[in-house]
């Protein structure tokens, strides 16, 4: 089974290992990047004299914005070359193109199989992939890849369809699923609505994406521990985005997701632009290492994190990412508590009577945030306000505005056509 040797190789190592990949990288761009070529002439920027990770801060980031606006000028080769094309999910901003080589996919492929590895995988297995392989959508691909070079087997259902995941666990036995956590709690109460004994079922672990199962210290969240109450199965957490074509997996041990660092330069910056001190949050700004199609320099992700260098026990000594606090772009303050949608997620994914929900955010008369939580429950009596209130304080300090609203309409409104997620925050701002 491939164990990549520089993720137990020293952080010393680990660093002069990646100065090596970025001077290849600069020169990469240089050579074939529109957008990159004309940013460093535009800035007087001789890209051969950035040698180290730290001399970086004199390279300007790349946007959102810029991949926005100048989306084909990222194009390194011929088009004729790019054999899959998908899109961003637009959670921040409109849907961008990405172009893949058939030189990319073998990499997508490699960081989906020690992803895999890393999280306890082994040839043998069967994974059930309970997100969409369609709608222009990177990461379903992306698994299939990875575990087939696993030497593993991969059932595509696809996301939504308790009934059909449940048919497809009792006629094919796969030991893993892929899938939302926050779909666990729903397939695991379509099961004790049909009388499906799940707790003995061939599943035996979760690969989990999208969301949140742990604590800034590690321990599960509260989403987490209600599914382990549940359930009592293996979870393992992944945080990854299209534009960096890289995953940071969870090993066995749950301590945050390992850096792979023969795909991927990462830093952290305040919101002045400057690195964060360790220990500290900031937002994830990544360098990309080994991409032909759309190789990205100093992209900010708009994710807030921070990092952890000291060495796992599962043996790798790379740096470790913290789950994501938030996106930068969806920081709240409410009554002045600084909040991210994802806490308040945690605290409704954890109360039995909430079906589904849609926070929405918006700009009041004297420019403060207000946060209004539309709920679908079945019995919506007016005392689980102050039941819901009472959890949010508890939490949080501060509770949202709450109102009952129709369990299908908000469903409708989470899940429209187009989209590949679902939707649970709504900025009006």
């Amino acid at each position: 089974m491939h164990y990549p040797d520089i993720e137990f190789q020293p952080q010393s190592i680990i660093k002069s290992f990646q100065e090596q990949k970025l001077k290849e990288m600069l020169n990469y761009i240089n050579q074939n990047s529109p957008f990159y070529k004309k940013m460093f002439l535009d800035n007087k920027i001789d890209s051969s004299k950035i040698k180290t990770i730290e001399d970086l801060k004199h390279v300007p980031f790349t946007t959102k914005e810029d991949l926005q606006k100048n989306n084909e000028d990222f194009f390194c080769v011929d088009k004729s070359r790019l054999i899959d094309y998908i899109t961003t999910s637009g959670t921040l901003s409109d849907p961008t193109t990405f172009a893949l080589t058939d030189k990319d996919l073998d990499r997508l492929t490699y960081n989906e199989l020690i992803s895999f590895i890393c999280a306890g995988g082994h040839s043998g297995e069967i994974y059930q992939l309970m997100t969409t392989l369609d709608k222009r959508f990177m990461a379903g691909y992306a698994y299939c890849l990875g575990i087939r070079k696993m030497g593993a087997g991969v059932i595509r259902v696809g996301n939504g369809m308790p009934e059909l995941q449940w048919d497809t666990i009792k006629r094919i036995k796969p030991n893993a699923i892929i899938c939302v956590p926050s779909f666990i709690l729903k397939i695991i109460n379509y099961a004790e609505n049909n009388n499906i004994d799940y707790k003995n079922s061939s599943i035996k672990k979760a690969v989990c994406i999208g969301e949140n199962l742990r604590e800034d210290d590690f321990s599960l969240n509260l989403l987490g521990k209600k599914i382990k109450e549940k359930w009592d199965i293996e979870l393992y957490s992944t945080y990854a985005s299209t534009e960096m074509s890289t995953s940071f997996c969870e090993c066995k041990e749950g301590k945050g997701g390992h850096h792979h660092p023969e795909l991927i330069i990462c830093e952290l910056v305040d919101d002045n632009n400057n690195i964060v001190n360790e220990g500290e949050y900031g937002e994830l700004t990544i360098t990309t290492l080994g991409v032909e199609g759309m190789p990205l320099l100093r992209f900010k992700t708009g994710d807030i994190a921070k990092f952890h260098y000291e060495p796992c026990s599962c043996g790798r000594k790379t740096m470790r990412i913290s789950p994501i606090k938030g996106r930068k772009n969806q920081m709240i303050k409410l009554k002045g508590t600084t909040l991210y949608p994802a806490s308040i997620f945690d605290v409704l994914d954890n109360i039995d009577y909430v079906e589904n929900y849609i926070v929405e955010v918006s700009s009041n008369e004297i420019g403060t945030d207000n946060i209004l939580v539309y709920i679908g429950c079945r019995d919506a009596e007016e005392d689980k306000i102050k039941d819901l209130k009472d959890r949010f304080r508890a939490r949080l300090r501060v509770a949202p505005e709450i109102k009952f609203e129709d369990i299908d309409k908000i469903k409708h409104i989470q899940f429209p056509e187009a989209n590949r997620k679902p939707i649970k925050f709504i900025d009006k701002r």
